[in-house]
């Protein structure tokens, strides 16, 4: 097992608090979105805790850096959901803004632990 864990680590913290903000904020997508945007949305912000969790019990840090990685690809991955979302208005500019703001954080945290791995 490996020597982080994960429930102590803020970026986990934050990312399953960052999960529950889109949880909320796709409840008021239109119903045919269900399978579309919805859905990615959703997944990947499931992804961004759950790889840090998974990564944290790797053996070595080269192998958490790894799915350190995938989460930061995720947290891009929503970027670009939350602009179209936007784009089709189904969340304001400001609300997508807003949790843009909150997934750089979120990606920037990463980022920097990722660099403290040796």
């Amino acid at each position: 097992m490996g020597t982080h864990k994960f429930r102590e680590l803020t970026i986990w913290r934050r990312s399953r608090e960052f999960c529950t903000l889109i949880y909320d904020m796709t409840k008021t997508f239109p119903d045919n979105e269900k399978f579309g945007l919805t859905n990615q949305l959703r997944r990947a912000s499931v992804s961004i805790p759950s790889n840090i969790a998974e990564g944290s019990s790797r053996r070595t840090n080269k192998e958490f850096k790894r799915f350190l990685d995938y989460a930061i690809g995720s947290a891009y991955e929503i970027e670009t959901q939350l602009m179209i979302s936007s784009d089709l208005n189904f969340i304001t500019n400001e609300d997508c803004n807003s949790l843009i703001s909150e997934l750089q954080e979120i990606i920037k945290m990463t980022s920097k632990f990722k660099s403290t791995l040796k």
